[in-house]
């Protein structure tokens, strides 16, 4: 598969199958992710697989202002957790703010390294979606992540149980300008 076939088959799934996601393929998958590029090469983004009680745990405790993400979760066979170290991604070794976005830019890379994620994924064969409604204090405590650590997104993978179509996107005209 080609980079531009991932990119334009990946589709955000929804519905899985029952099948559980092999623990040695999962690495093999983090192992590629682990080449993302990051903030001066900070490298903040953790993986946390989580299966059985704790995954319905979270699907159940951590998606109140939307449940259809619980929903989603609980028919997963697996949940990762992306967390992010905190206070050191846009920052300086002195501790000052490198830009003006302060320490916004650890979401940029948590973006860049679940997107690549669900993209390695894809190429074995395993769905995903991207999910950031969700409480994200009750799910780090559920989790008994130390204080540095930071939930920032939740991704419900599996062998998919759908096939949804691609949607209209925009066209090279309305997203390019060149000046």
């Amino acid at each position: 598969m080609t980079a531009k076939e991932c990119i334009q088959g990946r589709r955000s799934i929804r519905k899985f199958t029952s099948q559980p996601i092999d623990h040695a393929l999962l690495e093999e998958i983090i192992g590629t992710v682990s080449h993302v590029p990051s903030w001066k090469h900070t490298q903040i983004v953790r993986y946390i697989a989580i299966e059985g009680k704790m995954k319905d745990t979270i699907a159940d405790e951590c998606t109140g202002a939307y449940p259809k993400n619980g929903e989603i979760i609980r028919n997963a066979p697996m949940l990762i957790a992306v967390a992010v170290i905190k206070d050191r991604c846009g920052f300086e070794r002195d501790g000052s703010y490198s830009t003006h976005r302060g320490d916004s830019w650890q979401m940029f890379d948590a973006g860049i390294a679940s997107q690549t994620f669900c993209l390695a994924a894809y190429e074995h064969g395993i769905g995903s979606v991207i999910q950031g409604i969700f409480d994200d204090k009750k799910a780090a405590g559920l989790l008994s992540l130390p204080e540095d650590r930071e939930v920032v997104a939740l991704i419900p993978i599996g062998y998919p149980d759908e096939e949804p179509a691609a949607l209209k996107r925009k066209t090279v005209d309305d997203l390019l300008t060149y000046m």
